[in-house]
């Protein structure tokens, strides 16, 4: 028997792999982004809730209408929370260490579906909240104060301007 030589074609075509190895002493261990604690405040919630709440279809305002009264007299004086008081009106969240619970105060449109509005709400300050915060969000309670008639719009505005 006469033997052929053989040879290894992937060490012809392939470069050699090193098999010097260098020693790295890690510090701290583990991955940079979970070192430490983050902490998100019951306020930060409440304004990512009201603003993905006031973006649904049908919602016409947060809050009952003594707070929306009330807010929009802290809206005009100076210090008083401005702009960003009007966002968490009608909101209120308890934050935990992972989980969140949220209710909503809202006021609807006239001949909006409630059942309909208050699902969408849901859905969508669920994954407002849980996809900025990445809190799980366990419930959402919706409160339906007010239904605002298309009457009732040309009202207010007429005591507004006098």
């Amino acid at each position: 028997m006469t033997s052929t030589p053989q040879t290894d074609e992937t060490s012809a075509t392939e470069p050699q792999a090193s098999t010097r190895r260098t020693s790295v002493t890690k510090r701290g261990g583990g991955d940079p982004g979970a070192r430490g604690r983050t902490t998100i405040a019951d306020g930060v919630v409440e304004k990512i809730a009201g603003l993905a709440a006031r973006d649904v279809d049908g919602v016409h305002a947060m809050g009952s209408g003594l707070s929306r009264t009330f807010g929009a007299v802290r809206e005009r004086v100076p210090g008083g929370g401005g702009k960003t008081s009007g966002v968490t009106r009608g909101v209120k969240a308890e934050v935990g260490e992972v989980q969140t619970a949220l209710d909503l105060e809202i006021v609807v449109d006239y001949g909006v579906s409630i059942a309909d509005v208050a699902r969408d709400v849901r859905e969508n300050v669920v994954a407002a909240v849980e996809r900025m915060t990445g809190l799980e969000v366990v419930e959402v309670n919706i409160a339906v104060s007010d239904v605002k008639l298309p009457e009732e719009e040309e009202e207010e505005s007429e005591t507004r301007l006098q």
